[in-house]
Parts: structure tokens; C-alpha cells; sequence
């Protein structure tokens, strides 16, 4: 899965004074009374600094050294079978499962993952967090909004506990995506997240190229970032990490992603 970089700024608005007006002298026949002057005076806007996040591993898995993570691994058919006791007690928390997909080709069927519905019972059975994502191929909002729906129909019944991913990629001019601009790309973006009532979490990766989102108009979502260097660039403003797609878990022969989820 590779994405898109997330780029957001915060801007804080500082509040004035305003000294009140003071109130002079009653009626000569009555006590003279003043009212005191009220000044409100501005305080300081603070913030708590954002501590760095530090990463080393504990085993054979990477860990956040300076706040809490849940550990993760995200999983498709290409994982095929799944022993999900051994995955269990290896230490991973959580599983973010492929639900389904769009077809790359010009029709763009909607698929199932062969396989989501056996990860789901067997993850939940071995006591896993679960999630899930879906891999996006969608050109307009209708598409977007036709993917949240399938997916809709897919989960009904499960029990989440994790966000859901909303996968959207475009690596080849082969891609029917491959023609998507950025205000194109942020409306199908939008029209899934609210279709899918807003628990969703945005795949990007910083080698997919050339496309751009406008993160602005999406930053209530969180990023699920892809980065396979020893620490991704700002840390801080990541939701989770796919720190590699290379992993080695008991109970998964191959391959698989491993994530750290960072609880807001």
C-alpha cells in the first residue's frame, strides 16, 4: 500500500483586553459611589509541548519508547491462511483486515477479500482488536460512496474496534485512477469518510507520486502512514505507522505489515 503525505498546519488566534469603562458619581442627595474599574488582562496562551516520539524494539517487534502503542499487523489474501492463536500470542494487538477492493482495470468491479470473512472470525476468536480497510479506486464521489456502502454490507455484524481504512492508491498511468486530481481525489476522500459515518483513519505512503490530497479540508481524519525508514518524518501528527511490510509473525508464513497505533 503506498500513499500520499499528509501536510496540515494549526493556527491559534490570540484573544485582546479590554479595559471596561468606569462608572462616576451618583446623585449629589445620594452617597457618591465609583465603580471600580474591571480590566481583563489576556492570559497566556500555553501548550503542552508534544513530546518526541522515540522508537526501539523490545524482540523482535518496534515499540514507542516515550508514549503508549498498540501493535498491529494488516493482513489481505496474499497472507492466505492465518493461524490466529500463534499471531495472538506472539504479542500482536490488533488486525487491520482487507475487506474488499476496486478492480484497477476501466469497469472497476467491486471484490471481496476471499478471505476477510475467515481473518475476522478467527482474529476476534483469539481476542485481536479489530479493524479494517479497503483498497479505493474510486474516480467520483458516487464510486466513494458505493465503496462505503459495500463495505457496509461486507462488516455488517462485526464488531470494530479499531478505525477503518480508507486505502486509496494510484501507482501506474494503468491505474483508472491514474487521471485523479487533488480536489477530485479530497471530494471521493470526504464522500467515504461520511458514507462510512466518520471512524475512518487515511492510508498514504511518502513514495506514492504524483498525487496530491487537500489535507486541510480532511484533517479531522487520522493518517496511517507507510514509511519503511527507521523514523518517519513528524511522528507526532501520525494516527499509525506501517513500519514495515517485510514482517515476520508466527502463525502468517511470509510477509506482513506491522503497524504501531498511537491512541488518541
Amino acid at each position: 500500500m503506498k500513499k500520499f503525505v499528509l501536510l496540515c498546519c494549526l493556527c491559534l488566534l490570540l484573544s485582546g483586553c479590554q479595559a471596561a469603562p468606569e462608572i462616576t458619581t451618583a446623585p449629589t442627595t445620594q452617597p457618591t459611589t465609583t465603580a471600580e474599574t474591571t480590566v481583563e488582562t489576556t492570559a497566556e496562551t500555553t501548550q503542552t509541548p508534544t513530546v518526541p516520539r522515540e522508537f526501539g524494539y523490545e524482540g523482535d517487534y518496534l515499540t514507542c519508547l516515550t508514549e503508549e502503542t498498540l501493535l498491529g499487523i494488516d493482513v489481505s489474501s496474499f497472507q492466505k491462511e492465518i493461524d490466529w492463536e500463534q499471531v495472538k500470542a506472539a504479542g500482536i494487538e490488533f488486525v487491520m483486515i482487507r475487506v474488499g477492493f476496486r478492480g484497477y482495470g476501466e469497469k472497476g468491479g467491486l471484490v471481496e477479500d476471499k478471505y476477510a470473512q475467515a481473518n475476522y472470525q478467527g482474529a476476534k476468536a483469539a481476542g485481536l482488536k479489530i479493524g479494517g480497510y479497503f483498497f479505493s479506486q474510486a474516480t467520483t464521489e458516487a464510486e466513494a460512496v458505493e465503496e462505503a456502502d459495500y463495505v457496509k454490507q461486507l462488516t455488517q455484524g462485526w464488531e470494530m474496534d479499531m478505525p477503518f481504512g480508507f486505502d486509496w492508491e494510484c501507482h501506474t498511468e494503468e491505474y483508472r485512477t491514474a487521471n485523479v486530481d487533488a480536489q477530485t481525489l479530497t471530494a471521493c476522500t470526504k464522500a467515504f469518510c461520511e458514507a462510512m459515518g466518520g471512524n475512518v483513519i487515511l492510508y498514504a505512503n511518502p513514495a506514492q507520486s504524483p498525487k496530491e490530497m487537500l489535507w486541510e479540508e480532511v484533517s479531522q481524519y487520522g493518517l496511517w502512514l507507510g514509511d519503511y525508514a527507521e523514523r518517519p518524518e513528524n511522528p507526532e501528527t501520525l494516527t499509525m505507522w506501517q513500519y514495515t511490510n517485510h514482517g515476520k509473525v508466527p502463525g502468517i508464513q511470509g510477509n506482513v505489515d506491522i503497524n504501531l497505533y498511537f491512541p488518541q
